[in-house]
């Protein structure tokens, strides 16, 4: 085995695709626009930025090691399952050994890095690979415990993002990220267990204290909360412009969540919803929107 093919292998298992969930990191850099930075001050806007952009860097190596720890714990069970047995552990292209060895240095150097960066932010990241850490070996296992483990990933991303620029962040921000996390996290399992089916015990374990109708209900309440939530926060967050312009913002968000229950109904398309946004043009056409309508009032109208 040569050492082109297992770098290949080890940049396989560090899921590339799922690198866009770090760009969460950038949510309270954006959304301080005309309060922290601005664009009459370029030297303390780029300082901002390349803060945020190390916070990126830093996330992709930290999620890395967690999804090598999960390949090398899970091996046996991965090369059961149709498709997680084409991954670069569970296929044999990347040796456990040199996984495992990976996952350490990735651990020790991010979070390194990350001290080093800003101490408060190092200490969200170590927060971060505890938690997905005690997921990945036993918390995945407990039905709910597992989908808010999944949540925390995503909320701590922005937290953190938010700490390495020292911009104290609304509430409100915080609030939207995990009820939308946990949307995301809930359809998820929805969609691995229609896949699954009757062998979905044996795929993951917590599938088996779910059921169709009870997600189904779970994933209406929690969309149905984030919606409400950022309804509120456009309107009522003393970070946005006072002229409430970030209403605007709202039909592109309520379109997203809609569209998003829809493709999960339909296609089962939620167990990767990083290929979901994308496949699904309007989906994806709403993301871009909303970015744009809200930077637009957050740089102009702000």
């Amino acid at each position: 085995m040569d050492f082109v093919s297992v770098l290949r292998a080890f940049i396989a298992a560090t899921r590339p695709l799922q690198w866009s969930k770090n760009l969460l990191v950038f949510l309270p850099l954006f959304f301080s626009a005309n309060q922290a930075w601005s664009l009459d001050d370029v030297s303390g806007a780029m300082s901002l930025g390349l803060r945020a952009v190390a916070a990126f860097a830093i996330f992709i190596g930290l999620s890395a090691s967690v999804y090598l720890l999960n390949d090398c714990l899970d091996v046996e069970r991965d090369r059961a399952h149709p498709r997680k047995r084409l991954r670069p552990v569970a296929s044999g292209r990347l040796p456990v050994g040199v996984a495992i060895a990976s996952a350490a240095t990735l651990t020790v150097v991010g979070l390194g890095a990350a001290f080093v960066l800003e101490p408060l932010f190092g200490a969200i990241c170590l927060v971060y690979v505890l938690v997905q850490d005690a997921y990945t070996v036993r918390l995945k296992r407990i039905v709910l415990i597992d989908v808010f483990c999944v949540a925390s990933g995503f909320v701590l991303r922005v937290v953190a993002g938010a700490a390495v620029i020292e911009v104290p962040m609304s509430e409100w921000l915080y609030i939207c990220s995990g009820l939308g996390a946990l949307f995301i996290a809930l359809s998820k399992r929805r969609s691995e267990l229609s896949a699954a089916g009757e062998s979905a015990h044996r795929q993951r374990e917590a599938l088996e204290g779910y059921t169709l109708p009870m997600l189904d209900q779970m994933i209406a309440v929690v969309a149905a909360s984030a919606l409400v939530t950022y309804a509120l926060y456009t309107f009522i967050a003393e970070s946005l412009p006072d002229n409430r312009a970030m209403l605007l913002t709202l039909p592109f968000v309520a379109f997203g969540l809609l569209r998003y229950m829809y493709l999960v109904h339909t296609r089962d398309s939620g167990e990767n919803p990083e290929e979901m946004l994308v496949r699904d043009i309007p989906l994806a056409a709403a993301v871009v929107l909303w970015i744009g309508v809200s930077a637009a009032i957050l740089l102009v109208a702000g």
